[in-house]
């Protein structure tokens, strides 16, 4: 093979892995913390376990923590970034469990169609391929208007607080039923799908934990009529929930809307 050859398919490569990686993830070195202790609050975007490039503070349309029942909201002095990877960095105060919480506002991107369709097959979208093969649009070029909506819930010390089931009135939204950290290797988590503060039925919903370094996927779970999910919590390590709202808009300059919505936690 010649080496033009090989370099065009390294290229090649290279753009299919940046169209794919392309979650955003909450995520610290440890998701149990002492209280009133300073921490840090990884924005991986790109996957779970490597961000491609740092979030502008100028992107964010929130940035919340609850915790005893309050909120606040991190200024920009809270937020640095290197070149793959924005940071919050924060203080705990009291014992309780707390939600970290960030959305973007929106962007929007232009792909080819064998791109578009490969993007709906690996990110968990298999009803819009679906319309697009029934509606005969498998090689119609796509472009999406999009927006992520991220959490993270912690644990401070040992006193474990209600604050994990709060509402930040996202446009998508994974609320945990049961505070995760009162749960152990072996029990199901419910978790609310919410799209404008409703409950989403019939989403499908992506999850997986970081265990010794690798990735362990979970079987694919679909929101039931009342929104809800049941994730088995089959082994510990730092887990993520995730899914996409996709619709589709009649629009000349656009063809999809697409809201992401990412939870993480530790079970240990």
């Amino acid at each position: 093979m010649k080496k033009q050859t090989i370099l065009a398919f390294i290229l090649s490569l290279s753009l299919v892995a940046s169209i794919f990686a392309h979650d955003l993830f909450l995520k610290t070195d440890s998701f149990f913390l002492a209280p009133n202790s300073k921490y840090t609050v990884k924005i991986m975007n790109g996957t779970f376990q490597a961000s491609e490039g740092a979030v502008s503070f100028a992107r964010l349309n929130d940035v919340s923590v609850v915790s005893a029942g309050k909120t606040v909201h991190p200024q920009e002095a809270d937020f640095t970034k290197d070149e793959t990877t924005a940071f919050l960095n924060l203080k705990t105060g009291a014992a309780g469990t707390y939600v970290v919480g960030l959305s973007t506002k929106t962007r929007e991107i232009s792909l080819k169609a064998a791109e578009f369709n490969e993007y709906l097959k690996e990110d968990g979208l298999p009803d819009t391929l679906e319309e697009r093969r029934k509606t005969g649009e498998l090689e119609k070029d796509a472009k999406e208007r999009y927006a992520k909506h991220v959490k993270a819930i912690l644990q401070v010390g040992v006193k474990q607080t209600d604050d994990y089931k709060t509402i930040l009135g996202y446009p998508v939204e994974l609320v945990p039923q049961q505070n995760p950290y009162k749960l152990k290797k072996g029990d199901a988590l419910e978790i609310l799908c919410l799209k404008d503060g409703k409950p989403l039925a019939g989403q499908v919903v992506l999850a997986g934990r970081e265990e010794k370094g690798k990735i362990v996927a979970a079987p694919e779970l679909r929101s039931d009529a009342k929104g809800i999910v049941k994730l088995r919590l089959d082994g510990a390590g730092k887990w993520y929930v995730k899914f996409i709202n996709m619709m589709k808009l009649d629009d000349p300059n656009l063809n999809y809307e697409s809201k992401w919505t990412t939870l993480t936690f530790e079970l240990k």
